[in-house]
């Protein structure tokens, strides 16, 4: 791999990871810019969906910031179709709208009975637009970094898009049966998707990876569910449960995006998953970080299940002391390729309790 001279150590380390058996360390992703920043040589396109979307500029720019990123421990170059959270929903219907960071769906249902049912438009722009920017990417890295799965929202996060939140908080208690239809019709888009991109970036390159920075040999992906924190235990089992058992089932691995402290309510039901392999917990903006959680990661951890959490590099002290590193990683950017190396040699460092 170009911008990672130890790849095949670290592709090591995340098989570790997954099985783990990682008894020296846990895992760390750390990203830092390198000391000699160099300037891009092409212009920003104006048009802010061209930004997004404008395959050879995304490229560019991602090449460009591999030259200068220190990639520390397990972290490693990934460039993906980045159209935001809601582009799964695009190709059933929903507009997508681009800001400077990310996007957003317009909801399209405005009343079940008028919609009809949900139907898998390959035709879509959207649809045909990141198939496209994933082909041009593989071709363009040949191994040079890895191509990792656009962001694909199915389940109740896929309705949401759709139908909007609001919407689906009703529907829950007004359209049960739509509900569950619903999510059900989705899975089999995600199955669609996830296959065809899956087989499309192993042109070049062995395994996947997502935008959660991971690394796995087979077909691998982040279940979620955002909207869960919006329904009751009872409803996330009625409505959402199901669906999340068959994409888990489908896939080779499974880390679940748990999000913010109105998802925690769920965490049991989660754990009790057998081929649910992790959590990454996500603790939220404005909530206490990583160390100030330890009894919720001390309890994915018991089950037996893997973690990945996202830290500053202040919590690393109290999280080595507190988790044992078997299938833990973290996460994190440093200001300096310095205290990147730092920070990267108090992790090789850790001696087991």
């Amino acid at each position: 791999m170009l911008y990672k001279e130890d790849w095949d150590k670290t592709k090591k380390k995340y098989e570790e990871y997954w099985n783990r058996e990682n008894h020296d360390r846990p895992l760390i992703s750390i990203l830092s810019p390198k000391q000699n920043i160099k300037k891009a040589d092409f212009k920003m396109p104006e048009n802010l969906k061209d930004r997004w979307m404008d395959t050879e500029y995304v490229i560019k720019k991602g090449r460009l910031n591999f030259e200068n990123t220190f990639f520390g421990g397990e972290a490693y170059p990934i460039l993906w179709p980045n159209l935001g959270p809601d582009i799964f929903g695009s190709i059933y219907g929903a507009n997508i709208e681009f800001g400077e960071n990310t996007s957003w769906a317009h909801p399209v249902i405005s009343d079940w009975g008028k919609f009809g049912k949900l139907t898998f438009n390959e035709s879509s722009t959207w649809y045909k637009n990141c198939i496209q920017m994933t082909k041009d990417m593989v071709e363009d890295s040949k191994g040079d970094y890895i191509v990792g799965i656009t962001d694909i929202h199915p389940g109740g996060d896929g309705l949401v898009s759709l139908r909007g939140p609001e919407n689906l908080c009703y529907d829950v208690m007004d359209e049960p049966e739509m509900v569950k239809e619903g999510v059900m019709e989705l899975l089999n888009g995600f199955k669609k998707v996830m296959d065809e991109l899956y087989l499309m970036t192993q042109k070049y390159q062995k395994g996947t990876t997502n935008w959660l920075g991971v690394w796995h040999p087979g077909m691998w992906y982040v279940p979620s569910c955002d909207f869960s924190c919006m329904i009751s235990q009872e409803m996330f089992k009625d409505f959402i449960l199901p669906e999340l058992l068959e994409e888990i089932n489908f896939l080779d691995a499974s880390i679940y995006h748990l999000d913010g402290p109105g998802a925690l309510k769920h965490l049991d039901t989660l754990l009790s998953i057998e081929k649910l392999n992790g959590i990454q917990w996500v603790y939220g903006a404005g909530q206490p970080t990583a160390s100030h959680w330890i009894p919720v990661l001390k309890k994915i951890q018991a089950a037996g299940k893997l973690i990945h959490v996202q830290i500053v590099p202040e919590d690393l002290d109290v999280l080595l002391q507190e988790l044992n590193p078997e299938g833990v990683m973290y996460s994190t950017d440093c200001s300096s390729e310095e205290e990147a190396r730092a920070l990267l040699k108090k992790v090789e460092n850790y001696k087991k309790r």
